[in-house]
Parts: structure tokens; sequence; C-alpha cells
């Protein structure tokens, strides 16, 4: 598909240059956005994506170069300058307030008045009902948004923008915490948004999505803008070639691994929902996983995969029943400092609120779980720590200034080397990962498998949460699905299919 001559843009982007100190984080740019069509923009973390996104919404506006609205220069002064012309920004990170309510919250800053100059509370909430309905989204628009989970929030967050009268909608990676089938919701609100006349310019690090949704594709690397075409002219695996400027060859393949005696084994875990209903999160799971083996564990949104790795850590210990074997030896774990003092170490979904502490430094981070090993003569040693860290920044090839940089200037990829390296300072003999590679690029990505792949060589034995097939099919030696909180299958690596896989973790 490629724009006809009588097709134009509604917002080009030409030349943009974006420069912040010591960064040159925009050189050249160019970027043509259609109506009725989803302009996906492509690239690994650091390419410059979020950047121009940030100047197309009028965060940003200072920089070199033009942009056009409809033909015609248009320079925004801030972001709501951009909204008026309704251009309309989901951003990654969430801009909610966690405090408030969902309805308060699709409209903080705008709420509507009645006559008496009064916040009309009915009309707010009425229309946020609206907006939830078509995302199909079953939550109490006065309920507060720190009681919904990560991916419900998110589509809170696509709500408020579809709020505005949207000629533009620029989404980053909107599907990076919902669940399949909210994914699916998602991806027929824009194929409405399409027939609407909506411009959808879509940042994704899923080639599946590339070619499930999209009708052109722009490429950055390095904040350059390298590619520009339909999505139907341009293979996937070139796609990702042009973006990490290699061969796809040339990424991940996994080892083979000497499988060692059984590292953990649990037999009929169970976990009771909380209140007095009588009704389980989980029912008698049980499965073991030997030294030097990746376990998959694979299951729909509410199967009961988090749910497990929290039973297990001890997180519910009022509320879970089952028994936890560690080299053949049973430990009653009742809190997560009992499973850290048992050698389980544990890489949580949302790395920026349960895996980091954003304002220290590397350093500082890695060393949080292993504070023993730092001390000297009963105080912190500065020098230890530093040691520490510098040594997984090299073993994990953390790109960044120094140990001493802030984790919120790291990419997602790098942090989530941070992250495994705090927990690898603990010498953990079980690693649990849960979503390990959420919005990632896919560079970053493959960087992860390895570092999972070489972990699991040494000895360590590893279990992985994944709802995205082909990775879990990837990295894995051996993989069990969860269906509605119980055990539903186990494949060797030999019968991996999707096809298996899916119809196991489906309710039958």
């Amino acid at each position: 598909m490629k724009a006809s001559a009588t097709d134009k843009a509604i917002i080009e982007a030409r030349k943009i240059t974006k420069q912040f100190p010591g960064v040159l984080a925009l050189n050249n740019v160019d970027l043509r956005v259609y109506a009725g069509k989803v302009n996906a923009v492509v690239g690994e973390n650091g390419a410059g994506k979020s950047t121009l996104m940030n100047i197309l919404s009028g965060v940003y506006t200072e920089y070199d170069g033009e942009l056009l609205l409809d033909g015609q220069k248009i320079k925004f002064k801030d972001t709501t300058d951009a909204r008026n012309v309704g251009i309309s920004i989901i951003h990654q990170e969430l801009q909610l307030v966690p405090q408030l309510s969902i309805a308060e919250n699709i409209f903080l800053g705008r709420e509507p008045l009645t006559k008496m100059r009064t916040i009309d509370r009915q009309k707010m909430e009425e229309e946020s009902r609206v907006l939830l309905s078509k995302l199909e989204l079953d939550a109490d628009v006065n309920g507060k948004i720190s009681s919904l989970r990560i991916g419900q929030q998110q589509i809170v967050e696509i709500a408020k923008a579809l709020s505005f009268d949207v000629r533009v909608l620029i989404m980053d990676e909107p599907t990076s915490a919902l669940s399949e089938s909210e994914t699916t919701t998602l991806f027929k609100l824009i194929e409405s948004l399409k027939r609407d006349g909506v411009a959808i310019v879509y940042i994704t690090h899923k080639m599946n999505e590339l070619t499930q949704l999209a009708d052109f594709v722009t490429v950055l690397r390095d904040g350059c803008s390298v590619h520009e075409s339909a999505v139907k002219n341009i293979p996937v695996d070139d796609v990702v070639k042009l973006m990490v400027g290699r061969d796809i060859q040339d990424f991940f393949v996994k080892q083979p691994h000497v499988k060692g005696d059984v590292r953990l084994k649990i037999e009929n875990m169970s976990m009771k929902k909380s209140g007095k209903s009588g009704k389980y999160l989980l029912k008698n799971i049980s499965f073991d996983v030997h030294a030097s083996e990746v376990l998959g564990i694979y299951g729909l949104m509410g199967a009961g995969r988090t749910e497990l790795f929290e039973a297990i850590l001890g997180l519910h210990p009022t509320r879970t029943s089952g028994t936890v074997c560690i080299d053949q030896k049973s430990i009653k774990i009742s809190s997560p400092d009992v499973a850290i003092k048992a050698g389980i170490a544990f890489i949580p979904e949302d790395r920026k609120h349960d895996g980091l502490v954003l304002n220290m430094a590397i350093a500082h981070n890695i060393s949080l779980a292993s504070m023993d090993k730092i001390l000297k003569n009963g105080l912190l040693s500065a020098n230890l720590e530093q040691k520490q860290a510098e040594m997984y920044r090299e073993k994990l090839k953390i790109k960044s200034t120094s140990s001493s940089q802030s984790v919120a200037k790291l990419s997602g990829g790098n942090q989530q080397k941070v992250v495994v390296s705090k927990w690898l300072a603990t010498d953990p003999k079980i690693l649990f990962l849960d979503e390990p590679t959420r919005g990632i690029d896919v560079n970053a990505k493959n960087e992860i498998y390895k570092i999972i792949d070489d972990l699991a060589v040494e000895g360590i034995a590893i279990v992985i949460v994944s709802s995205e097939l082909p990775e879990i099919m990837a990295i894995s030696d051996r993989i069990i699905t969860l269906c509605e909180g119980r055990y539903s299958g186990e494949f060797a690596r030999a019968e991996f299919t999707e096809e298996k896989i899916l119809h196991a973790a489906l309710p039958q």
C-alpha cells in the first residue's frame, strides 16, 4: 500500500532535529501520518521514537525542522495547543493519578461544569461509562485508579485520549500491559477509528502487531529515519535488520543445557481468594524444575501465572497451601524474605514500580537485595558496592556512563538488566521472571534471552512467565500451561507448537 498522489498527510514532520545536552536525539527525521491509516513507528529503545512523538504532541516545543498540519506549517506552544487541533497521545508510562477515580482521571483538568460552575459529576461519570463500554472495561468509574491492575489502567489511559475530539492518536506501546482479550478489543477499536478517518501513530516492539495492524511503517535508528514504506512492501525480517543494523540470523540462538537434579518441586499449591468466598485463585498445582533448565509457564490473563509466583514467594501465607521443596528439602515459605534466604530470586513484571528505585544510582539498586555483601566492619562500603556494580555492568553489558548513573536515565532493556543484576547478587539457586521483556525493544529482548540462557548454563533453575507465545517457545526447555488457576498441560521442547500450547491454555 502506497499513499497515492491524492493522499495528503494530516501531519508531517520534516527534517526534525532535537538535541539534549550531550545527546543528538533526532537528526533530520521525516515522518508522514495519513488519515484512516495505522502509521507504525519502530526502532530500538533510544532510537528517538518517544522524542519524535513528544514533538508531535507538543511536549517538546524547541527543535529544528518543521511540522505541517494539513499542509500548513504549525508550531505548538504546549500539549494543550496540540490537543486543540486534534492530536492526542497515549504514553507508555501511565499519566494517571492513583488516588483519583477513573472518571476524575479521564476528565482531569477539563471537568464538565454545571450552570452553577460546579463540577458536573453526573455528566462526567456518564461519559466515562460510555468510553469504558467502547473499550469493554467493566469497572466502576467512581473506583480509584489504584484499585486497577496495570492493563486496566492502560485502558483508562486510552479512554482518556479518546475523550478528546481526536484526529491523530499517538499510541506508545499500547498493548505492553494488556491481556490477549484486551488487546483484541483494542485492535477492534483501532479498526473503528480508522473507518472514522482517525490517523493512528503506533509505536510497537512486537513485529506481529506490525503485520496485523499497520498500513505504513517508519523505521528509526540512532535518531535517524532509515526507512519508510507500506508494510506490505517490506518483510518483517528486513524491518528488524533496519532497526538494529544487522541480520536477524545474529539474534538469540538457544544453547544446549545439561539438565541437573530437581532444584524446585511444588506440590498441590493452592491459594484462596481474599475475603470469605471460599473460592480459589490457584488449585492443586504441581510441577518441578531442574538445575540448568528453563521452565516456561503460559496461560491467558487470569489463569493464575503471577499468583503462582506470589504463592511460592510467601506473599499470601494465610491463603496459601501446598509444599515447596528446594534441593529435596521441604521449606515453609511464610514471607519473601524466607524465599530469598532459601535461594529464590524474583524479577517482577513492573520493573519501574516493583523492581527499581528510579532516582537512585545503578550501584545502589544492584546492592539493595544483598547489603551483607558490601559491608565492611558493619558499615556499607562504597568501594565494595562500586566493584560489585561494575562487575555486573560488564557481565550483563549494561549501557551506561558509569554505575553512578541514575537508573531513570537508562533504556527499558538496561533497566531490566539492573533488576537481573540485583537478584544475581544474592547468588540465587532459582530465578523467577514475570514478563521479563515487557516494553523493551527487539535487540534488548534478545540480550535478555541470552542472559537467561547463560544463567541456565551456569546451573540456575529458571521459571519464566510470558504472555508472548513465540518468546516462551524460543527460550524454554519445557512449558507448562495454566487455565483458570489449574495445571492444564505440559510440553517438552520437541512438542512445542503454538496451536498445542494455546489449546491447552484455553478453557475446555
